[in-house]
C-alpha cells in the first residue's frame, strides 16, 4: 500500500507544480462566474499536455468511486479530461465510458445534447471539471445528465477556488472531491 501512496502523492507534487507554471496567474480577472478575482486558473495549458494529462488521469483515477463506469463533462473544458481518464482505464484494464456534454443541443442530425454511447436510464455517472468556482457550469452538466436519466453523485475537479461550488454542488446531493484548492496556490 505504501507504494500507492508515495505514487500518488509524488503524482499530485508533480501536476502541483505544471499547474502553477502553467496554469496559474494573479492580477485582475472576471471569472465565468462574474464574480472578480485576483487569481486565475486555466487548467487547459496542463490538461491538452500529454504528461499533465496523464498526472490529472492517474490521479482522477484513483479519485473516482469505483463503481461508477461513466464519467462526463461539460464541452471544452472535460473534453480532455473525459478522454485521458477512459484512456487510462482502458489501458489499465479497466472498463470506462465517457459522455460530452454540449452547452447547447445540436441544431441539425441527431439534435443530440450529450455526445458518447447509449447508456442504460439509471447508469451512475461521476463529472469532471477542470475549475470549480460556484459550481454553475457543473450544475448545467448535472442537470443534463439527471434530464437523461442518469444518476450524479459526484464530481471530480483538478482544482475548488472554495468560492460556493462545494456548497452548491452539496445542495444538488453531489460530491465535490478535489485534487486541490485555491489555498495550495497562495
Amino acid at each position: 500500500m505504501g507504494n500507492f501512496s508515495e505514487k500518488y502523492d509524488l503524482n499530485k507534487v508533480k501536476l502541483l507544480k505544471q499547474l502553477i507554471e502553467k496554469s496559474y496567474k494573479r492580477g485582475n480577472f472576471t471569472l465565468s462566474s462574474g464574480k472578480k478575482s485576483s487569481h486565475y486558473l486555466n487548467c487547459k495549458p496542463v490538461s491538452l499536455n500529454g504528461e499533465g494529462l496523464n498526472l490529472i488521469s492517474d490521479l482522477f483515477l484513483e479519485l473516482k468511486d469505483s463503481s461508477s463506469k461513466t464519467v462526463a463533462g461539460l464541452t471544452l473544458g472535460a473534453d480532455p479530461l473525459v478522454s485521458g481518464l477512459i484512456v487510462k482505464a482502458a489501458s489499465q484494464g479497466l472498463y470506462l465510458n465517457g459522455l460530452i456534454i454540449r452547452k447547447e443541443i445540436k441544431k441539425y442530425g441527431t439534435k443530440a445534447g450529450i455526445e458518447g454511447p447509449i447508456l442504460e436510464k439509471g447508469t451512475l455517472v461521476t463529472v469532471l471539471e477542470d475549475v470549480v468556482t460556484t459550481a454553475g457550469s457543473v450544475i448545467k452538466a448535472i442537470n443534463k445528465l439527471r434530464e437523461n436519466n442518469y444518476v450524479v453523485e459526484e464530481v471530480l475537479s483538478i482544482v475548488d477556488r472554495q468560492e460556493g461550488g462545494y456548497e452548491a454542488l452539496s445542495d444538488a446531493n453531489v460530491k465535490l472531491k478535489s485534487l486541490f484548492t485555491i489555498k495550495d496556490f497562495l
